[in-house]
């Protein structure tokens, strides 16, 4: 045992001495935050916490406004704001110490394995993202001329209400951290907007080990919203649900607030760590729900290389040079002392380049040329009618996103919103396009026109589930399929969250405020859904001559009962969705499904580990967990009230659900336009602080499948005021 310590402290030490010097570390520099301190005496505005600790926001001016709701979300998630700017910035490396992934990565290189564990993704990945796609570049290029004067002064507000916090709070900064600036917040969206329409998904697939997609020769995780018009409701009111499925925490998870100034931005609804504006929700005039749709918007090209010349491809017929860069990641060691690691980048007249095993590839994406998504989000937050929003669309910043609409004057619409490329139609946009050719470097979108939509339908309803657009209303009024060119790439999946929308909407002619709630909150797998056709599939297995033969007969015994329901009382629920979901899930990638006997045989063998039985109810396996809250959870992944976690149960034996409804509104338009709301949101306004009360003062609300009431009018609020107060003064 001393020889082997021995070994082991040599092992260290010699890394240490690597440290030192092969990869020389460098200062961070620490955040001094002394000018910032008297940012409060800039902004006019006032933070009105209600009871729940949600805040709404009043200030003089837009640039105020979005002061103090920087403000109030860093007094709430000041670290994941932290975060999102150092993503966007290209430095997630020094966020957290790096040290094992580096002592890792050094004992590899001397034929040693893992000697220390390092948790969740490599930061350096997202980093050399960052750079590889030019995101500061560009920001830096088009800032002053591409987006707009009073956005700017938005971003800039924005950024001073983080500063302001992060002065008064310098325990709380992490290494690294320099001033927010107004570049910062508009960096946040040019990097994650693409990331909503799968380009993470094209990238990762050129680092499989073999080449994912044919080559085209040239011959040829779920949101809910639903609008229902007067004449489909029995009291003349509009309504509209907002029911995005988010994760529960991190850089995308919904941050609830009402914001409302004196120059006429006035909204409530989610926000994201970083952003300055309402992502979806409403105002007195209208609202919309977004939820993620998958047009094909980024495309890879298979590089010819000069086999004599590794710095060129060939283009129409002759050779040109790559393009060069190199990126620079840092990752910090400890406390302030940090490491650079160099990367050379490449691109081409198509884009970006990387270069694998199996080839030399290059990214072209919608918006890869648009620096402006900041300036559509502030107009759709401006908007006040119909023709505002839809102006706000045709800027087409913002590439990807369903639309779900209604507004104070009873209309209703479903918008399919992507910015196609215009695309060769000789070619197959689903695989990879040959590299050596102008016919496949498309360099213009087709206009907002092109895109589906549906507008005040004769059926009086539209929604969307992250279904395809051909199935967005009553089967009379939907788009057809064969009206848009392939080369769009448009979805024709179908969830089963879409099916229990159109079958429960369509058959109920008189839609009330209950009827509204309860397809809301649907917890069935329609008969037309992928598990619901699975099932007996499972059943028609052959395990008679299996060493298991008696308890594979029970299982499929229990699924030939099952019901199809997601209720938490429900015995037959954790066997069928156990088993279904690695069989189906891959198939809404674009996989192949999984092994069906196989994943019966693991679903039964966990269950019996685990619970010594088939059939536990289904709340027993599926859990809602936050601080001292561990309840079942009503519901499931893909249906109408929704409960996602990973596909593996944890090492408990139970699903944890991590993502699915969070933060949800109900809308509601009366015959005169007034409007009101109730929302909930799945945990509280204190998304990091265990010793908040509103940490999770909502979780026994949203379990019971209830709402709160959203105080609209500041003589109201003030009836449930839990504090006042003015940032900084």
């Amino acid at each position: 045992m001393r020889r082997l310590l021995t070994i082991g402290g040599g092992v260290f030490a010699l890394l240490a001495v690597a440290f030192v010097v092969f990869l020389k570390p460098i200062p961070v520099p620490a955040f001094d935050g002394t000018a910032y301190l008297k940012n409060g005496a800039k902004y006019d505005v006032r933070i009105l916490r209600d009871s729940f600790g949600v805040p709404h926001v009043y200030g003089k001016s837009d640039a105020d406004v979005a002061f103090g709701l920087a403000y109030a979300h860093a007094e709430d998630d000041f670290a994941t704001i932290q975060q999102s700017l150092m993503t966007s910035r290209g430095r997630l490396g020094l966020v957290d110490v790096q040290t094992p992934r580096l002592v890792n990565g050094l004992a590899k290189a001397i034929g040693l394995g893992d000697l220390l564990p390092a948790k969740g993704a490599d930061p350096a990945i997202t980093d050399y993202l960052v750079q590889l796609l030019k995101v500061h570049d560009r920001i830096a290029a088009g800032y002053e001329t591409q987006i707009a004067a009073p956005t700017r002064a938005v971003l800039d507000g924005y950024a001073d209400g983080i500063n302001l916090y992060a002065a008064q709070h310098p325990d709380k900064v992490v290494a690294g951290f320099t001033p927010a600036e107004g570049h910062d917040i508009a960096a946040g969206f040019v990097f994650f907007t693409p990331l909503f329409f799968g380009l993470e998904r094209h990238i990762r697939d050129l680092f499989e080990p073999t080449r994912q997609y044919e080559v085209s020769t040239g011959d040829g995780g779920g949101s809910n919203a639903m609008a229902v018009a007067p004449k489909r409701s029995p009291d003349g009111v509009t309504r509209l649900l907002i029911n995005s499925h988010q994760p529960y925490t991190g850089p995308l998870a919904w941050y609830e607030a009402r914001v409302k100034s004196e120059q006429g931005w006035d909204m409530a609804g989610g926000v994201f760590p970083g952003s300055p504006f309402i992502l979806h929700g409403f105002g007195p005039k209208l609202g919309w729900a977004n939820t993620v749709n998958n047009p094909d918007l980024a495309d890879v090209y298979v590089l010819t290389v000069n086999p004599d010349n590794a710095n060129q491809y060939k283009f129409d017929g002759a050779w040109r040079d790559f393009e060069h860069g190199r990126a620079e990641i840092q990752l910090r060691l400890a406390g302030p002392l940090a490491i650079r690691v160099g990367r050379d980048l490449l691109y081409s007249v198509y884009g970006p380049v990387i270069q694998r095993p199996h080839g030399t590839y290059a990214i072209r994406y919608a918006s890869h040329d648009r620096i402006n998504q900041v300036d559509e989000y502030y107009a759709l937050n401006k908007a006040q009618s119909w023709s505002d929003f839809e102006t706000a669309l045709k800027m087409q910043s913002i590439p990807s996103q369903n639309y779900t609409y209604a507004d104070a004057a009873g209309r209703i619409a479903y918008v399919y919103n992507a910015v196609f490329p215009k695309r060769d139609p000789a070619y197959d946009w689903q695989q990879y396009l040959p590299g050596d050719t102008s016919r496949t470097l498309w360099s213009a979108y087709l206009p907002f026109d092109a895109a589906p939509k549906v507008v005040d339908p004769a059926s009086g309803f539209v929604f969307n589930a992250n279904n395809s657009p051909f199935t967005a209303t009553a089967a009379a009024d939907d788009l057809k399929r064969e009206a848009f060119s392939p080369t769009l790439g448009i979805e024709t999946r179908v969830t089963n969250r879409g099916l229990r929308l159109a079958e429960l909407l369509s058959a109920d002619a008189s839609i009330t405020r209950d009827d509204f709630r309860a397809i809301k909150l649907d917890k069935i797998y329609s008969k037309a859904s992928a598990l619901a056709k699975l099932i007996p599939e499972l059943i028609a297995l052959d395990f008679s001559k299996d060493p298991d033969a008696a308890i594979m007969a029970q299982a499929q015994d229990l699924l030939r009962r099952y019901d199809l329901s997601t209720d938490a009382a429900n015995r037959g629920t954790a066997l069928a969705v156990m088993t279904g979901l690695p069989i189906v899930a891959p198939t809404f990638a674009g996989k192949p499904a999984g092994d069906k006997t196989a994943s019966l045989r693991k679903a039964v063998q966990t269950l019996m580990t685990h619970y010594g039985r088939l059939d536990p109810t289904w709340g027993e396996f599926n859990r809602f967990r936050r601080g001292t809250i561990d309840e079942p959870a009503n519901g499931g992944p893909d249906v109408l009230r929704d409960f996602e976690a990973t596909l593996e149960p944890g090492p408990d034996g139970k699903f944890e659900a991590a993502k699915g409804d969070t933060l949800v509104y109900f809308v509601e338009w009366d015959k005169q336009g007034k409007v009101s709301a109730q929302s909930i949101h799945q945990f509280g306004s204190a998304t990091l602080d265990a010793s908040s009360p509103h940490y999770a003062d909502q979780a026994p609300i949203f379990l019971r499948e209830e709402m709160k009431p959203v105080w609209l009018d500041e003589a109201e609020l003030r009836q449930h005021l839990e504090r006042e107060y003015r940032p900084g003064r």
